[in-house]
């Protein structure tokens, strides 16, 4: 038998331990009687989580949690928020740190410097939800910019 190390290593246990939720279904919306649903008030995509998150997050699973074990319908939407200013300012100090100019590029490339900043850090986001054990349905993300919720 392998000795247990001494030090815990997540970079080597939490990838094999999440997949095996991802691939037992626990992410999963379950069905149940009555309806539980949460929508995770969704973090900007400026950077990455903080202590904030984490605790309202786990609050929130714990909710799920407790509702799924009662045997009722649960659902916990992923939502990640395009932050408007805020991720403008970011992609803006982005583009200014590689010498261009947002109003040189004009809106259409700006746009889309938003969405690829989006893809990187909601990614991101996405992820250290996952690292934390929320029982999230990540197969039902949403974002505030999506086609569905932008005109």
């Amino acid at each position: 038998m392998e000795e247990m190390p001494k030090n815990y290593d997540p970079q080597t246990a939490e990838p094999e331990l999440i997949k095996s939720w991802m691939d037992a279904g626990c992410y999963q919306r379950s069905k149940g009687v009555g309806d539980c649903t949460v929508v995770i008030p969704p973090p900007n995509v400026t950077g990455i989580l903080h202590m904030g998150h984490a605790m309202d997050d786990t609050i929130q699973d714990t909710y799920i949690r407790y509702n799924r074990m009662r045997g009722r319908s649960t659902r916990w939407i992923l939502g990640t928020d395009h932050a408007g200013i805020a991720t403008q300012t970011k992609v803006d100090k982005k583009l200014k740190s590689e010498g261009i100019s947002r109003l040189k590029i004009g809106r259409e490339k700006f746009i889309e410097e938003c969405w690829k900043w989006r893809e990187q850090y909601g990614g991101t986001i996405v992820s250290q939800i996952k690292r934390m054990g929320c029982s999230i349905d990540f197969d039902d993300e949403k974002f505030t910019m999506s086609p569905e919720f932008s005109r």
